[in-house]
């Protein structure tokens, strides 16, 4: 075998190989750790905006609870009112309802719907008959006729126009009738609003209303009104 001689600059390369060689592992390994460290600090950075991220959330949650518990008691409150308010607007409303009703039994307003109207004249003269009464309207014959379409329902009563209230009177004058004070000569038309149907079964019942002033020798006459128009009483308000 031969021997190798190891020359001065072999050896002088070696070592500076073996330093190099050392300089770049360790270089190597500290590189190494300060990217662990950079991680390791980057994930502490995170990890602390992620708690404090966490727990804004948290009180943000909390905040929109009691928010929310807040609304929900407005809400409550605004609905309370709202019931208040319907209920108030009713009971305006039935009142108004009232009044208008009132106001219509008294003649206050001018009224106008469907119905009936009664004419009632005198009886033919008969000359055999002594007493001319006996052929004639009287106060009592249209107090029959007013009291029962009242009876039936009706909601308004005129006679020859004039409006009828809770305070009317009637009076007979001969062959005349005074109707609060205004005289009206026959024949009679008593109108009246309400259901046609009903008012006119009332007064057409047997032995009602109409066979009783037929009887009495008056002639009686009844129409149904698609529209009947009756005017405020005179000097009402």
């Amino acid at each position: 075998m031969k021997k190798i001689k190891v020359k001065g600059k072999h050896f002088i390369l070696s070592l500076v190989c073996l330093v190099l060689g050392f300089m770049i592992a360790y270089s190597y390994h500290l590189t190494q750790i300060e990217t662990q460290n950079e991680n390791r600090d980057i994930s502490a950075k995170q990890y602390e905006k992620t708690l404090v991220l966490r727990n804004q959330l948290i009180a943000q949650e909390e905040t929109n609870r009691k928010l929310q518990k807040e609304l929900n008691k407005k809400q409550d409150k605004v609905l309370k009112n709202e019931k208040g308010l319907a209920k108030e607007a009713q009971v305006f409303l039935n009142l108004a309802e009232d009044t208008e009703k009132y106001r219509m039994f008294l003649g206050k307003v001018k009224i106008k719907g469907k119905g009936v109207k009664i004419t009632l004249s005198d009886g033919a003269y008969d000359p055999k008959e002594v007493n001319i009464n006996n052929y004639l309207v009287h106060e009592h014959h249209v107090f029959k006729v007013v009291n029962e379409l009242y009876i039936s329902g009706a909601a308004a009563v005129a006679i020859n126009g004039q409006r009828l209230t809770s305070h009317s009177y009637i009076v007979c004058n001969g062959p005349v009738i005074t109707v609060d004070g205004v005289q009206h000569p026959a024949p009679f038309v008593i109108s009246a609003i309400g259901d046609p149907d009903v008012l006119s079964s009332s007064l057409n019942l047997t032995g009602g209303v109409k066979d009783q002033l037929v009887n009495d020798n008056l002639v009686f006459t009844l129409e149904k009104e698609n529209e009947i128009i009756l005017n405020p009483i005179l000097g009402s308000i």
